[in-house]
């Protein structure tokens, strides 16, 4: 069958389903909003023959496993495992500002790339094996994550249990900009680290501790860790209370990111390590969240061959590149499973205000990801 022919004859329908989950704005921080962006989508997949599995969350937006067909025949003893997520970065009424609309082949929007356009792939992928009833090698478990955006230990457990039931693991985050894939993306360490010392009046700074100065050495002192591939933002900072005493307290939330392990782990003895400067002053750090490296493996690679190979055989080729930027793939791949990531579609704007996709890359993105699943 020619699944590229048959998904352009269904993209006015994919173009509405993609505009409707847009339109349902669904950042991370939102349970409500969230909830109900992915409600909508887990009815789509209900009607293409999926068996749907509900992990309620207080904190966060319920967890979705997506199985397909409903009941596996005696030789679908294995599985394919598809990584999805609804969440956004956007806030609710961000759509007034950056509405949905298709300009010649691009499509704008909220999440519009990162990544509903992924979820949009799989409903019809699921569609066209469930109307068509196109036989299966593996059965196929697709996850639904509320909070990628933001991590979750939760959609974490959900994610390696997963993975380690699975053959194969297929992430439909965007691809990088003209269309690779994804093979090795950094990780991510986020780190708050608190300096607190003693106060006292301005006028006599030397009865006191200045928390501030003890944050600021302790920062020069890491930014020595820094490297090409090792490096840091300060996302956040804060402390004192106000000019004329000497500031107690001092803290700051730190990104650090990183392409392999053994660079996390250089990090952390860092920390682990830390003294402080000034006498009288005491440091504490804590982990918010770490999200491994996906690191270049020989499985993967492995992968990587053959889905060329059935790209090849759509008129595709398949480039490989990496990112800055982590997703739920890395929790995958950091198993040893198979993994490939950025199958969804080609576009750019990543949690910018620009952010589009091409409308021909969704529907050839689409027709490989059931190509996959038919051959894998």
């Amino acid at each position: 069958m020619d699944f590229q022919r048959y998904f352009k004859s269904c993209q006015g329908e994919m173009i509405q389903l993609l505009k409707n989950l847009v339109e349902l704005e669904s950042p991370s921080s939102d349970k409500k909003a969230v909830d109900q962006c992915i409600s909508y989508a887990v009815d789509k997949f209900k009607k293409a023959g999926a068996k749907i599995s509900r992990f309620p969350q207080e904190d966060i937006g319920d967890l979705y496993l997506v199985e397909y067909p409903k009941k596996k025949s005696a030789d679908q003893e294995e599985q394919i495992s598809i990584l999805t997520h609804l969440d956004t970065v956007w806030s609710v009424g961000k759509i007034n500002k950056m509405p949905f609309y298709l300009s010649g082949d691009k499509i704008y929007g909220p999440g519009v790339l990162d990544m509903k356009a992924g979820v949009v792939m799989a409903i019809y992928a699921l569609k066209i094996l469930h109307d068509f009833n196109i036989p299966l090698k593996r059965k196929i478990a697709l996850f639904i994550n509320s909070a990628e955006e933001i991590q979750s230990e939760p959609s974490e457990r959900i994610i390696k249990d997963l993975a380690r039931k699975s053959v194969y693991v297929l992430c439909l985050e965007p691809a990088l900009p003209g269309g690779a894939l994804k093979v090795q993306r950094k990780g991510r360490l986020v780190i708050r680290l608190e300096c607190r010392g003693k106060a006292a009046h301005a006028g006599n700074p030397e009865l006191g501790v200045n928390a501030i100065e003890e944050l600021m050495g302790q920062w020069h002192r890491l930014k020595t860790q820094m490297t090409k591939q090792i490096t840091m933002n300060i996302g956040m900072i804060g402390g004192g209370e106000k000019a004329n005493i000497v500031a107690d307290n001092a803290w700051t939330i730190l990104d650090i990111r990183f392409w392999k392990n053994t660079q996390k782990e250089k990090i952390m003895n860092f920390f682990r390590q830390l003294k402080p400067i000034h006498k009288g002053a005491r440091i504490t750090y804590s982990i918010e969240s770490l999200t491994p490296p996906m690191e270049k493996t020989l499985a993967s690679s492995k992968l990587l061959a053959k889905a060329r190979r059935i790209a090849a055989s759509l008129n595709m080729k398949l480039e490989a590149g990496k990112t800055g930027g982590g997703s739920d793939a890395s929790i995958a791949s950091g198993l040893g499973i198979p993994t490939l990531d950025g199958l969804g579609p080609d576009g750019e704007g990543i949690h910018a205000e620009g952010e589009y996709l091409f409308l021909s890359s969704l529907i050839e993105r689409t027709a490989l990801l059931t190509q996959l699943l038919c051959q894998l």
